[in-house]
């Protein structure tokens, strides 16, 4: 009996070496590695330069910019670009800085995200647990339409808004961004749920849960990582747009991206490239900001939908 114990038991004392990674551990560092960490290097450098170059043009005054070097650290740091930048800089006829525009896209980003996220997830929710007859054909020709062209469909939709009357306004842009962010949003959900174990929707039908009832409780609470990466993508396709922007948004409502290149592109009066330094800056910030405070959900939300499809 007491052999029997101890060879039953055998395995249960084995059994957490067994989940330790095998193999030694490479304490030289080979030729490939250097190479990948030049590369690595490498490519920190090419993005960060210019990262570099304009952060310490944006800190200088005018003439330190023009003795030409491009760069040396301010000898005398000033915020006042960033302060002009802001609330001064002139936008055409109006000189009120990005302070404007920062608002406007606060506007258009913040619904077009929201609604565009609702829309998607139910859409790949019902696509992978309802499917119905021709599912699969309108789910390829959702995929299909993240590949054409925008330049191809903005006359027929500036016909189409302009019909009901949303050309030009909060409205007409929102539904803009909502629609072009639907097939890749659509399929991001879709893949994520139909990685999910199937026996979850199976035991809330025997629970007799119905369709809102099992996307609200069950699948909802379970597509944080998803949801986390659709935010990403939305929030900087939408914020760093210009094109939608300039078309649909009309003048009262043109975003940062509009501005910013109003700022730049300027014509009159002395071109202030510490202004125009600071202006891009602050423009790209929030979807940096948003980028580092989620990027290890962004990661973790990629993966999860990696699986199968």
């Amino acid at each position: 009996m007491s052999a029997v114990q101890t060879t039953a038991s055998r395995p249960m004392q084995e059994a957490p070496d067994q989940a330790t990674p095998f193999g030694p551990k490479p304490r030289r560092i080979s030729a490939g590695r250097i190479g990948i960490y030049a590369f690595l290097i490498v490519a920190a450098l090419f993005f960060l330069i210019p990262v570099y170059i304009m952060v310490v043009t944006s800190l200088k005054g005018m003439p330190e910019i023009r003795l030409g070097h491009l760069f040396n650290l301010p000898g005398d740091p000033t915020f006042q670009p960033w302060a002009d930048a802001w609330l001064h800089a002139c936008t055409g006829r109006d000189c009120n800085g990005l302070s404007p525009g920062f608002y406007n896209s606060l506007k258009i980003t913040v619904p077009s995200v929201v609604i565009s996220i609702i829309c998607a997830s139910i859409n790949g929710y019902a696509l992978t647990f309802w499917p119905y007859k021709g599912a699969n054909l309108l789910f390829g020709l959702l995929v299909f339409g993240a590949f054409v062209p925008y330049q191809v469909v903005i006359y027929p939709l500036i016909i189409g808004l302009s019909s009901v009357g949303l050309f030009a306004t909060l409205p007409g842009i929102i539904i803009v961004h909502t629609i072009f962010g639907m097939p890749i949003l659509t399929l991001l959900f879709r893949n994520f749920y139909a990685a999910m174990p199937v026996e979850l929707f199976k035991a809330a039908r025997v629970d007799g849960a119905g369709f809102w009832r099992i996307f609200i409780y069950i699948m909802l609470p379970m597509s944080v990582p998803i949801t986390v990466v659709a935010v990403i993508l939305q929030v900087t396709g939408i914020w760093n747009d210009f094109l939608f922007g300039i078309v649909f948004a009309g003048r009262s409502n043109w975003p940062m991206t509009v501005q910013l290149n109003n700022i730049v592109n300027t014509t009159t009066g002395v071109r202030e490239y510490n202004v125009n330094m600071a202006a891009t800056i602050l423009t790209a910030a929030v979807p940096l900001v948003i980028y580092f405070v989620s990027g290890r959900w962004f990661v973790r939300g990629i993966a999860a939908g990696a699986v199968k499809g």
